[in-house]
């Protein structure tokens, strides 16, 4: 089992302007001191603004790693400090952008979470950072960070240590989901979901892309 630590909990810490449809953006997280219930559609406190691109049962948490965020800092020559890039969760330890699909964390106690797709890069991203071709070096490297449901509910804070509980065998990772899959790993994914793995609907368009004349089960809304 790998073993980490989730070294900030972050929630939004305020709505900034956007110039699209939606008018605002809540990717500005900043971290909590306090110990944070953990539900279904994320954490108690956080929102999403926008619902069709983030959020819901696939998207409730983003974590982002911190090994991940120390090259960043390297790169653009300033701290990469928790929230910066609209994470729910910093952990150290372990490879949110290398996490296999459907891996599951326990954090603390009682809270475990599963690993389901990469995280895309967008305009508001782009501007909250302010670097040139933000959007086009961040995906380049890979180092996108995971998605994550709510496979078990409960509290999580600060320090609490991050295991690495289960792995599937079919060894599909978010990295190579964002990057582009070949038709042999979205194969295995879909053998994994045949035998009782779950997949959302953006790995399912993803996997119709990737096999396009495959017929598809409709996803389980988890």
């Amino acid at each position: 089992m790998t073993t980490g630590s989730l070294l900030a909990v972050c929630r939004v810490h305020a709505l900034l302007p956007t110039t699209d449809s939606t008018g605002v953006t809540a990717i500005d997280k900043r971290p909590v001191s306090t110990s944070v219930s953990v539900h279904p559609l994320g954490l108690t406190g956080d929102i999403q603004a926008s619902r069709k691109h983030h959020g819901g049962p696939f998207k409730a948490i983003y974590a982002y790693s911190q090994e991940d965020a120390d090259f960043w800092a390297g790169e653009i020559n300033r701290d990469v400090t928790p929230g910066l890039f609209g994470e729910n969760l910093r952990v150290e330890g372990v490879d949110a952008s290398h996490a296999v699909i459907g891996e599951q964390w326990r954090i603390g106690a009682d809270v475990v979470l599963e690993v389901t797709e990469p995280r895309t890069p967008c305009a508001n991203f782009a501007r909250r950072m302010g670097e040139t071709r933000w959007v086009k070096r961040f995906a380049a490297e890979g180092r996108v960070g995971t998605y994550l449901r709510v496979i078990k509910r409960g509290a999580i804070k600060a320090g609490d240590t991050v295991t690495v509980e289960s792995r599937p065998d079919h060894g599909v990772t978010v990295a190579q989901v964002f990057a582009g899959l070949s038709v042999e790993d979205a194969q295995r994914l879909l053998d994994w979901e045949a035998v009782g793995g779950v997949l959302g609907a953006n790995l399912h368009r993803v996997l119709s892309s990737t096999l396009p004349k495959m017929p598809f089960p409709e996803p389980s809304p988890g």
